[in-house]
């Protein structure tokens, strides 16, 4: 029996609407379940899948209705069928019949290849390998960096845009500026920070670092590689006066003071860095009391002209915690955990000074870097130690391989991505991090000065080589030394004035 359809139906729009449908299914039936059994998984077929075969199904099922129109304005306009007000449906006509079976049909299947497909596009544009996969060149320093964050296990769209509808929207309206920069290639290099407008950190970071949450006290070690002959390695452990987030307590000390629930503690910047801030605000909201804290070295100049930057903000997490999913390390540190990890040979001599002295110069591209990198290090021992070179060739081959890998993580010379472009505000080695109010400058209109001492925040327990070590007494502070004897000029600077940039 022939199938008959309305005879609205039988125009080449329509035929056309009827095949595009059709292989677009089939498009997305096949490679659905291509990708489901081969595990196959990138950005790109995701995209093909939930976004560019849905759009060309939704466009032929749309041509299909447009083509029957058109044929029936014409035939009206021509005289050749009679002009009705309303379409009249009879299911005792077979073509009635079978459109509207069809009809049924194809709109339950509509629906729930629309519902399914909606949800899996939902899922896939907030996976992690649509947002650092799909725009390479642009994404690869902040995918890299992430992977290698303490947040790797953590979803970049929890951070980034976190729960809720309002939010989701926001983030997608706002991607599609991003999307023209990249297909028009006007992003800028390096992509600016802070990010303006990031979702405030109670609302993201607080769903698992939430202020109740007890901290107390922590261990650290922090270690060094000397620039010597031997690359000799100086340990320091730390006691991190992270601080009590017991209720009981108040958080009335250490370092998590800062997001006590009873005070609010505002700022403000003159730079879009957020580093230089001259005035700090603290407010107590169970009494009332401000006190007002300004830089007496360098003020903040009150009235200041159109052009000048000037931004007050309530502090949060991201104050501090700047770069908990993106850090990008400088030469000094990242070799310093290449040495560690085994990835660079330490019985070479010099070959910290070394790899630090090859990863401190500016490229063009990442193949670049890796060939003079290599170069620079095979060069320095053949000219210094020839019998290095020949006794531990493959010990070099090696570390200039652990030196290329470190430097592929931090450093992205396509981007221009340095460390020197996105400071780290969680310490105060590289950059001016505590020290933006811990400087020892700001004093407050009741006479009191933010504090300056070391032992607010941390006591070193021990400090040394392995064979020369200081060990503290309990809960008590060493006098830091540094470990290449600078004398008392540590005291009198912050560590990032000769770190920013970093020593060997």
């Amino acid at each position: 029996m022939k199938l008959r359809l309305p005879y609205s139906f039988y125009n080449l729009t329509s035929y056309i609407g009827a095949v595009i449908a059709l292989i677009a299914l089939f498009m997305f039936i096949f490679l659905y379940a291509l990708t489901s059994i081969s595990g196959f998984d990138k950005a790109y077929i995701g995209i093909v899948i939930f976004i560019v075969i849905p759009f060309f199904l939704i466009l032929g099922l749309l041509l299909i209705p447009i083509g029957m129109l058109n044929k029936i304005r014409r035939q009206k306009k021509s005289g050749e069928i009679e002009s009705r007000e309303l379409p009249v449906l009879n299911l005792n006509l077979p073509n009635h019949r079978n459109a509207t079976i069809i009809f049924a049909i194809g709109t339950t299947l509509f629906l729930f290849l629309s519902a399914f497909g909606s949800y899996h596009a939902y899922h896939f544009t907030e996976s992690n390998r649509f947002c650092g996969t799909l725009c390479h060149k642009l994404m690869v320093p902040e995918y890299t960096s992430y992977q290698l964050s303490p947040h790797a296990r953590v979803k970049c769209a929890e951070c980034h845009i976190g729960s809720g509808a309002n939010w989701y929207v926001k983030s997608k309206l706002s991607g599609l500026y991003q999307v023209y920069a990249t297909v028009a290639n006007v992003y800028p290099q390096p992509i600016p920070t802070p990010i303006k407008n990031l979702r405030p950190a109670r609302e993201t970071c607080e769903e698992c670092h939430w202020p109740q949450k007890v901290y107390g006290k922590q261990q650290r070690k922090e270690f060094y590689y000397l620039p010597d002959e031997d690359n000799t390695r100086w340990e320091i452990d730390l006691l991190m006066n992270t601080g009590g987030g017991n209720p009981a307590l108040g958080q009335s000390s250490g370092i998590h003071w800062h997001v006590n629930s009873d005070i609010d503690i505002e700022y403000i910047t003159t730079d879009e860095k957020r580093s230089s801030i001259p005035r700090v605000i603290q407010t107590n909201k169970v009494t009332g009391e401000q006190i007002i804290y300004n830089n007496i070295e360098e003020p903040l100049e009150e009235g200041d002209g159109e052009d000048s930057f000037r931004d007050q903000r309530v502090m949060d997490c991201i104050d501090c915690h700047n770069r908990p999913g993106h850090i990008y390390n400088d030469p000094s540190k990242f070799i310093n955990i290449s040495l560690a990890s085994g990835l660079i040979d330490d019985t070479l001599p010099l070959i910290k000074q070394v790899a630090v002295e090859a990863c401190l110069q500016e490229y063009e591209t990442t193949e670049q870097a890796f060939g003079e990198i290599k170069n620079y290090i095979q060069s320095f021992y053949q000219e210094n130690y020839p019998e290095i070179t020949e006794s531990k060739n493959r010990e070099i081959e090696k570390s200039i391989a652990g030196v290329q890998q470190a430097f592929s993580q931090n450093i992205f010379p396509e981007m221009k991505v340095r460390w020197e472009n996105y400071p780290d505000y969680i310490g105060h080695m590289t950059s001016q991090g505590c020290f933006r109010c811990h400087d020892g400058k700001h004093a407050g209109d009741n006479g009191e000065m933010i504090s300056h001492e070391c032992v607010v925040c941390h006591l070193i327990t021990s400090q040394g080589t392995k064979e020369s070590a200081q060990h503290a007494s309990m809960q008590e502070s060493l006098d830091f030394q540094h470990p290449i004897d600078i004398g008392e000029e540590w005291r009198e600077i912050g560590c990032y004035e000769c770190h920013s940039t970093p020593p060997l």
